[in-house]
């Protein structure tokens, strides 16, 4: 499978973000907590270098604890301020203004010495399309600030939005980058729904990660569709239409409406917590 998604408005919003980089004091990226390095835009470090820099690991309900803290410790030895959240439910949402201070400390202080006193601190938030940065800045906010949505490509144009008298944030479009050089980090991404499904084979992405699974998660599959891991992907998948009543006309399975079904159950944590890329990689 190749995966390549970078439609023309992206290309806009990098132009948008790089013109505004200069008023900006902390730059805070959301990652998917389950895929913290290939959900991190390499384009991102370029455009960002000199400003303060904060990861926030979302979608962390999602993921495997254990491989979230390993994320978070990963990230702090790289010189990032990281907070952990959900948000979705709000959990961790608050403790981000503090991660925020922190990261602008010094900032503060060479204002504070200025004569400057109680000006906002200006953040620019980024991430790839479907991190869920429009509904982290509503829970973040305390109310709706932007339209969200569960596919990409829902924020188009930037927004000013001011949280508190201590911050406002500037909101951008969610960007990819135009070549991934891992075809893996592709895969990984329509994993999550950051690619649009309409452009994917949604069938061979299911069995794909039915091998992932099967490798890393034994048990998983068995525990929610009762089916033999120890057969091959595509019998898996057989196995998922058949008791899910996934039939065409002439009572031939549909694997494509079971590949969907399997997809919505990993996406929607029906699966468990599943983390797909570890540090030590």
């Amino acid at each position: 499978m190749h995966f390549q998604w970078y439609p023309g408005h992206m290309t806009k919003a990098k132009r948008m973000m790089q013109e505004n980089i200069k008023l900006i004091d902390v730059v805070i990226e959301l990652v998917d907590a389950r895929i913290p390095i290939s959900s991190k835009n390499p384009d991102i470090d370029e455009l960002a270098k000199n400003k303060s820099r904060i990861i926030l690991l979302n979608k962390s309900d999602l993921a495997h604890k254990g491989h979230t803290d390993e994320w978070k410790q990963y990230f702090e030895e790289k010189g990032y301020f990281v907070a952990t959240v959900n948000a979705k439910s709000g959990n961790g949402v608050k403790s981000v203004q503090n991660t925020v201070m922190d990261a602008c400390k010094e900032k503060i202080e060479r204002d504070r010495k200025r004569g400057i006193i109680n000006r906002p601190i200006r953040a620019m938030i980024v991430g790839i399309p479907n991190v869920g940065k429009s509904t982290f800045i509503n829970s973040f906010a305390g109310k709706a600030c932007t339209k969200t949505g569960n596919k990409p490509g829902v924020t188009k144009g930037k927004q000013w939005i001011k949280l508190n008298k201590n911050v406002e944030l500037l909101d951008t479009p969610g960007i990819l980058w135009p070549k991934f050089e891992d075809q893996t980090v592709g895969l990984r991404l329509a994993y999550i729904g950051s690619i649009k499904d309409e452009i994917l084979n949604i069938t061979d992405l299911a069995i794909e990660l039915i091998r992932f699974l099967v490798e890393h998660y034994k048990g998983i599959l068995e525990g929610r569709y009762e089916c033999q891991e120890q057969e091959n992907a595509i019998a898996i998948l057989e196995h998922i239409a058949s008791v899910r009543s996934c039939r065409k006309p002439g009572d031939e399975l549909d694997l494509d409406k079971a590949a969907r079904i399997l997809m919505e159950d990993f996406r929607s944590g029906r699966l468990g917590q599943i983390t797909l890329e570890f540090p030590e990689e």
